[in-house]
């Protein structure tokens, strides 16, 4: 049914249309002509073989003959009669076998198709548009954040400059527009006056463009772009940019904070007024092979155990769940309790391997990133380098292969605590945490991924935890988005927090099924300014109280499908 309402709005589009349509009636003008023609030929040929026929077999001859159909009940039998039915035959050739189907084409298909690219692919938006975001690159990061604007039904659109790479992506699921990134005039066609943000993930360079460009139309309007250089952010903060993200610096400090050994304090990841979010690995600490019971976190420091994560798998705990030395667990409490937890349990990290050096593999931006953190931190390391040109300090590199025993040797592999990962392929990176994990079972393996289906590949590979350079990127721009300053806890776990739904308004925390439909976690409630830390499961949710979660982004997906927004 949609066939020919677009082919109709196609055709009456432009003038080009209009002339086209006058030569396709034209075509059709002629054609009438000519078997009309050959029709009344048609009776006076078959009246001189003394036949007679109706018009309407008149008709039916000519087209069955033009067509090459050819059925043969009704015939000449005379060559004059013959020799104008091969007439007739080469002129149907020409004219409904090779005319008419380009007719066909190029004015009925070809604008269909047409049409229906220019709704895959429009290159303005409608008026109405509004709070919107506008993507200027489709990448890991860009894609990761479009799943999470679809699972919070955020309306968005990314700019694809050429029009079959649009296509493919229109293909996908993906909602896009055709235009040039650095062209004011896409971004008046993008409504970017009623957008909620402008997310530019392009190059250095081509960032600064666009943040100039943007400008041109909007000064108000957010702006936050990625800067893989640190000499550019001055320079993009110049342009116009709202907000300028280091991704590889903000990954390689996170990479940093996972780290056994030096200051191995809870590491924050969210805060909500007076509520600290703030996960913590367990290994090297008297808390691995003890009950969550057994532990006594909440009894002797106040602090509660929100979830467990355990190489790629996030469990809601319960008394009885295990800690290991595999388990990172995430703590709710205060900044008050949280710091009587540091105070012993850090302790543990920085006297099980003191002055042993941690391997960095890598001496890129985030494996140098690393490094820094860990001079801040006082932990010694050595960075694994093949490039030579990337070896800036002697005393803390070695230069070789990964890969080769010899190289990890030099590095220590017998004594050092930990090993990171920081390779930008994450073949790479699944090799060598299969290689390090068979030299050194108890060793504390630490990995980047680049892309999010790499994650659990690394964490069987034997990975201790993994931290997702797409997922790092895209959480933090949502953040941007919802005013929020919070971090994403490695492996895609997440903290969100939203004004309770209808569906659970009145209901008590242990009636909602929250954790059967989601397995997401309740942590906190926000009634008229108070916040009630790990609430009471009996208490009903109260109307316009801000819910505060914890759980995986596949558990987020499910909370708002189970319970909508």
């Amino acid at each position: 049914m949609k066939f020919y309402p677009s082919i109709l709005s196609y055709l009456f589009d432009s003038k080009s249309t209009k002339r086209n349509i006058r030569l396709l009636l034209k075509f059709l003008l002629v054609l009438g002509i000519l078997v009309s023609t050959y029709s009344i030929i048609f009776h006076f040929l078959m009246a001189a073989e003394g036949k007679e026929h109706s018009w309407i077999t008149g008709f039916y001859w000519t087209l069955v003959v033009m067509s090459t159909l050819g059925f043969g009940d009704i015939t000449f039998t005379e060559d004059l009669g013959r020799a104008f039915s091969i007439l007739v035959l080469l002129s149907g050739v020409v004219f409904l076998l090779i005319l008419f189907p380009f007719t066909f084409i190029k004015f009925f298909f070809g604008p269909w198709i047409e049409a229906e690219s220019k709704k895959r692919t429009p290159r303005e938006l409608p008026p109405e548009t509004e709070n919107h975001i506008i993507m200027t690159c489709y990448d890991s990061v860009t894609r990761a954040l479009i799943e999470k604007l679809n699972n919070y039904k955020r309306d968005y659109i990314v700019i694809v400059e050429d029009f079959q790479r649009a296509l493919e992506l229109y293909d996908t699921g993906i909602r896009v527009a055709v235009g040039s990134i650095d062209d004011p005039e896409t971004y008046r066609k993008m409504r970017v006056d009623n957008a909620a943000l402008v997310v530019a993930t392009n190059s250095d360079e081509m960032n600064t463009n666009i943040t100039f460009t943007v400008r041109e139309l909007n000064e108000r309007v957010p702006i936050i772009t990625t800067a893989d250089s640190p000499y550019s952010v001055d320079i993009l903060n110049m342009a116009g940019s709202s907000r300028v993200m280091r991704l590889y610096d903000i990954l390689g400090r996170s990479l940093a904070g996972w780290t056994m050994g030096g200051d191995c304090s809870a590491n924050v990841i969210g805060r909500f007024d007076d509520l600290i979010i703030a996960e913590t690995p367990a290994i090297g600490t008297p808390l691995v092979g003890k009950t969550l019971a057994e532990s006594k976190l909440r009894e002797n420091y106040g602090v509660t155990v929100v979830g467990i994560w355990k190489r790629g798998k996030f469990e809601i705990p319960t008394p009885e769940t295990l800690i290991d030395r595999t388990s990172v667990l995430v703590l709710a409490g205060s900044e008050k309790q949280l710091t009587a937890y540091d105070d012993v349990y850090s302790f543990y990290h920085i006297c099980s391997h003191a002055g042993d050096p941690v391997i960095i593999i890598g001496g890129g931006r985030v494996g140098q990133t690393i490094a820094d953190r860990f001079q801040e931190r006082g932990i010694p390391y050595l960075i694994i380098e093949k490039n030579p040109r990337k070896a800036q300090e002697k005393g803390h590199y070695v230069l070789g292969d990964a890969a080769d025993i010899s190289t990890l040797k030099k590095a220590w592999i017998e004594k050092a605590p930990a090993a990171l990962i920081t390779s930008h392929d994450d073949a790479t990176n699944i090799y060598l945490t299969k290689y390090l994990r068979s030299l050194r079972p108890d060793m504390q393996i630490i990995s980047r991924a680049n892309l999010d289906r790499n994650v659990s590949t690394l964490h069987r590979a034997g990975a201790d935890f993994v931290m997702s350079y797409s997922s790092l990127g895209a959480n933090a721009i949502f953040n941007f988005l919802e005013n929020e300053d919070t971090l994403m806890l490695a492996e895609g776990l997440n903290i969100f927090h939203l004004r309770a739904p209808r569906s659970l308004e009145g209901k008590t925390l242990a009636r909602s099924r929250i954790r059967e439909e989601s397995e997401c976690t309740v942590i906190a409630l926000k009634v008229d300014g108070l916040m009630s830390i790990n609430p009471d499961p009996h208490i009903p949710i109260k109307e316009n109280a801000e819910m505060i979660l914890v759980g995986t982004y596949e558990g987020e997906r499910k909370f708002m499908r189970a319970f909508g927004s």
